[in-house]
């Protein structure tokens, strides 16, 4: 696998992370977040905007007994070890499953999009660290 796709894949997998860890404390805090809901994307949007509005309030107003340290995944620089949250262990994850690998032909705007973040992570959307972290010796500037 050519460079510019394995920092790509590690960039991409970093950010699903990022938002599985976001939807792991909605979803450890409101129950709605355990199931898929079934309500229009719009309405879905407004209900993720209240669940977040209100997950800052009370966080802001120390109304929070249930965010301890270990609810999010954290990766360990390092070692490159990822070490998953708390929410991912609970009992009802519901629409918090795990995606299927699609495979397939992507549509040319997809592909081209791909190709665009794999430049922008290559130059000046890179970070020092990426490369050991998808297994690579970083180039010389």
């Amino acid at each position: 696998m050519a460079e510019n796709e394995r920092i790509f894949n590690y960039r991409l997998s970093r950010a699903r992370r990022i938002v599985e860890n976001a939807f792991g404390i909605l979803s450890a805090r409101f129950r709605i977040f355990r199931a898929p809901i079934a309500l229009k994307v719009p309405t879905v949007r407004q209900v993720v905007l209240a669940a977040i509005s209100l997950h800052n309030f009370l966080r802001r107003n120390r109304m929070d007994d249930c965010e301890a340290e270990d609810t999010v995944d954290v990766e360990d620089v390092a070692t490159g070890e990822v070490i998953d949250g708390n929410w991912r262990s609970l009992p009802e994850r519901g629409a918090l499953r795990q995606l299927r690998c699609v495979i397939g032909r992507l549509p040319n705007d997809a592909k081209q999009l791909r190709i665009q973040l794999a430049h922008y992570f290559l130059n000046e959307g890179a970070v020092e660290w990426q490369w050991k972290m998808a297994g690579l010796v970083r180039p010389m500037l």
